[in-house]
């Protein structure tokens, strides 16, 4: 796995995410990896993930469904203040992009959000990273990359279907070429989708370290044209590791 250091995390956890591939036979130190999401025994426990259709119970939130500019996802994105415990900042390197391609035509729209480039193109986007500042000093402090997108109408629902069709179809994994080289993901599974949005879902790539699993874990949240992509990677164990649900009912509440 060749970890390309262009983004990084605000405690220098190296993030699997925009410029970053995750693939079996590729080599990183194991003494300098480090979790960006608390590794959760339950995350991946839902007797049915796959049948969970993404819908928050009860009302859904409403939206005036404009695409917001730059600015306006600015705005929209959680600040410093605003949730408990939690420090927010923007990402380094969060304007460069991956450049992973699928050698399988029905897994690209997961090595795009692994790129930092969901598809269709944003209108605008905006990088976060947010870190639990109650659990600094630990091995598995949470830190979760946030990316805010706009989108033109039908932009988003296009998104969210588009990757939920690739979750099926590309569970047995799939390898990409890059600018730096192949990598190879060896499984890609539902998880339950978070309690959020007018819709969302949520999923785990595996990639490796030195032959051992590294699982990265995508929760996409959409409220009108606004989609919110939660990312988070354990790099300690194989264990599933955790978006706190109360980081994405923070957030999703603040999308217009």
């Amino acid at each position: 796995m060749k970890v390309r250091t262009t983004v990084m995390a605000a405690t220098a956890a190296v993030l699997c995410l925009t410029a970053v591939a995750c693939g079996p036979g590729d080599s990183a130190d194991k003494g300098e990896r480090k979790d960006s999401g608390k590794a959760s025994g339950s995350a991946s426990a839902s007797p049915d993930p796959g049948s969970d259709t993404g819908s928050a119970p009860g009302p859904k939130p409403t939206s005036n469904g404009k695409t917001l500019t730059e600015a306006e996802l600015i705005k929209v994105a959680l600040a410093n203040g605003e949730l408990p415990d939690y420090d927010f900042a923007k990402m380094p390197g969060g304007d460069e992009r991956g450049t992973e391609q699928s050698e399988n035509p029905a897994c690209r729209p997961i090595a795009s959000i692994i790129n930092g480039s969901p598809e269709p193109a944003p209108a605008a986007t905006v990088f976060r990273t947010a870190m639990d500042v109650s659990e600094e000093g630990q091995d598995d402090q949470t830190v979760v990359t946030e990316i805010l997108t706009s989108h033109a109408p039908g932009g988003a629902e296009q998104l969210l279907s588009s990757v939920r069709d690739a979750v099926k179809a590309c569970a047995g994994g799939f390898r990409t070429t890059s600018d730096d080289g192949p990598s190879t993901y060896t499984e890609v599974k539902a998880l339950p989708a978070p309690k959020a949005g007018q819709e969302s879902l949520a999923y785990q790539v595996t990639g490796s370290i030195e032959g051992e699993g590294v699982p990265l874990v995508f929760q996409l949240v959409r409220t009108g044209s606004t989609v919110v992509t939660f990312y988070a990677a354990n790099f300690t164990s194989a264990r599933t590791p955790e978006v706190p649900a109360a980081l994405v009912t923070a957030q999703a509440a603040k999308l217009p």
